[in-house]
């Protein structure tokens, strides 16, 4: 299946807050609910927020399989508020935000293909330093996928409600 990636904008906000919406009936459907609940993200009005917000802020980009929107992503120059209280890099950085996909396409290699295409727009830009943070508890999947797709254990820290979190590097 072909893989194109292009900007995103304001309107594709419902097809990725529908993407979210897959990755949390997905989870549930494993059993992983620690990561981001059981409810629907887009009738969270945080998460709608942060996803408005980080698009402003911004690029994001959507990953179509076959045309078909599959994975998104949203790179930023700095890291969500919930981190202030981890050191700053010291160095310019490019920060992603809302990495998920359709789970239809799990497996077809749109989230790799995103965080290589982030990797390659960070080089562009001049800087050396690509950073996300993820969910970390129950089996580490998500954080061996970054590694899998050359991201490096940082800083661990502790969310709201305790939950566990991980942030990773990657060097472009």
């Amino acid at each position: 299946m072909e893989i194109t990636i292009r900007d995103g904008g304001r309107d594709d906000i419902p097809a990725i807050l529908g993407m979210l919406d897959s990755c949390v009936e997905w989870l549930v459907g494993q059993g992983r609910t620690g990561q981001w609940g059981t409810e629907p993200l887009s009738q969270n009005s945080r998460t709608v927020e942060s996803v408005t917000r980080h698009m402003q802020e911004g690029s994001v980009f959507i990953a179509e399989a076959g045309g078909v929107p599959a994975a998104t992503l949203t790179l930023t120059d700095a890291p969500g508020a919930y981190l202030a209280h981890l050191p700053p890099p010291g160095e310019p950085e490019r920060y992603i935000h809302w990495l998920a996909s359709d789970r239809r396409f799990k497996g077809h290699g749109v989230g790799s293909a995103l965080l290589n295409h982030a990797a390659e727009q960070t080089r562009r830009a001049g800087v050396s330093l690509l950073r996300v943070d993820c969910y970390a508890g129950a089996d580490g999947k998500l954080v061996r996928y970054y590694e899998n797709n050359g991201f490096v254990r940082t800083e661990t820290y502790t969310g709201r409600d305790d939950w566990p979190g991980q942030v990773l590097a990657r060097r472009v």
